[in-house]
């Protein structure tokens, strides 16, 4: 009887687990491309072992916005959506707050998440094999993939002229 429960669990893993990576295969495959600006950084903690520390200019504009709505109330930890407009290139840039309003042609929604007082999008972090830090130091943009529900996918960074950044590539 055990036996029979310990394979009945082990398939019900192994089907959910696998319907996650399908959904976050089609999120990558069908979501929709657009660019975040890369906020300045502290040069030191730019490169810190095998990933690079990333922050948003989207983000820093977001963030002001949902201080001013929320008054003097410290927002530590909240999620919500906002909405971008996106230029010729699909580089974001910080609209409004979302209040469930009908979005206007070239807007995208975009979820974020507040945590210990910073507004985040998808990650924070950009990690890459061990010694290809070098690669990523022209980063200018991260490359994201956006699905129908405004949740973001980290998938490249790229340079100033939208140059894809990675091992072998630069001369």
């Amino acid at each position: 009887m055990s036996a029979r429960i310990a394979v009945v669990s082990l398939v019900l893993v192994l089907g959910l687990v696998n319907w996650f990576i399908a959904g976050k295969e089609k999120h990558l495959a069908e979501g929709r491309i657009v660019y975040l600006d890369l906020a300045p950084v502290d040069p030191r903690s730019l490169m810190q072992g095998d990933y690079m520390a990333l922050r948003f200019r989207v983000a820093d504009a977001a963030q002001a916005a949902l201080q001013t709505t929320e008054g003097t109330r410290n927002v530590f930890a909240s999620n919500g959506y906002i909405v971008v407009g996106l230029d010729d290139r699909n580089i974001a840039s910080f609209k409004r707050l979302y209040a469930e309003e009908t979005l206007a042609e070239g807007e995208l929604l975009m979820r974020y998440r507040v945590r210990n007082g910073a507004m985040k999008f998808a990650t924070n972090a950009f990690f890459f094999q061990e010694g290809h830090g070098k690669y990523y130091e022209a980063a200018r943009y991260g490359q994201f993939r956006v699905d129908n529900r405004g949740e973001l996918l980290l998938t490249a960074m790229y340079d100033k002229d939208l140059n894809k950044l990675e091992p072998g590539e630069q001369g």
